[in-house]
């Protein structure tokens, strides 16, 4: 059965090209022209996947995500002609699953949707870790802090999860990302940094207690083990 995905992006060109190439690959294309009218579509069909520009007149595509992830954690894959780093860690700050800066190939989308997607539908196996209080069900995509659930972007999830297998190991902040399964993500040691105090803030780590999650200086973190 085709893949349903929802293009919001002001290019009907772009939007033309996709879905004659994606239609070839089991993935079937909508189009919304912009912000608005693409949430519209979004609230009354079914989608797997959201196909989002961020350089759009009016409502811009940060500001449909915030949109989105008030509503729905259905993947997102930003697309734009943008190279800042800095649009990038908005957008995953925001809760996209994905990045595609312009221009790309379709075959380098096609293969970031199926990257995103097997991300979004866990395998019958289940891995659960639980560690200090903290407990992720890996094939769920859940995390909970002392029995309540926490609301993470896909990449914290993947980044505690990361953690939270080595726990009581050091994981270079330069491999973290890699040891997060998401080397699609191309952003900076300092963006690192921005994740895992974020992450620390949704966790509940206070100041004055240990830490959950520990700097190594000049090295990277370690997930404090129960018995450290």
């Amino acid at each position: 059965m085709a893949l349903r995905a929802l293009l919001i992006d002001d290019d009907a060109r772009l939007a033309e090209l996709l879905s004659t190439y994606l239609s070839d690959h089991d993935v079937s294309i909508e189009a919304g022209r912009d912000g608005p009218s693409g949430l519209e579509m979004l609230g009354r069909g079914t989608y797997d996947l959201v196909l989002l520009d961020v350089m759009m007149p009016g409502m811009d595509g940060l500001e449909v995500l915030r949109r989105i992830r008030a509503k729905s954690r259905i993947p997102v894959i930003m697309l734009t002609a943008r190279g800042d780093e800095a649009d990038r860690v908005v957008g995953l700050e925001l809760g996209a699953d994905d990045y595609v800066p312009k221009p790309f190939s379709p075959r380098e989308l096609l293969a970031r949707v199926r990257a995103v997607l097997r991300r979004a539908q866990p395998e019958a196996t289940s891995e659960r870790i639980a560690i200090g209080g903290v407990e992720v069900d890996v094939a769920a995509r859940r995390a909970r802090v002392n029995g309540e659930d926490i609301d993470l972007t896909g990449l914290e999830l993947d980044i505690l999860v990361a953690l939270m297998r080595r726990a009581g190991r050091v994981v270079p902040r330069d491999a973290l990302l890699s040891e997060a399964g998401r080397d699609d993500v191309v952003v900076s040691e300092r963006t690192v940094d921005v994740h895992i105090s974020h992450l620390r803030k949704k966790l509940g780590d206070d100041p004055r207690s240990p830490a959950r999650i520990r700097t190594v200086r000049g090295v990277g973190y370690v997930f404090v083990r129960d018995d450290a």
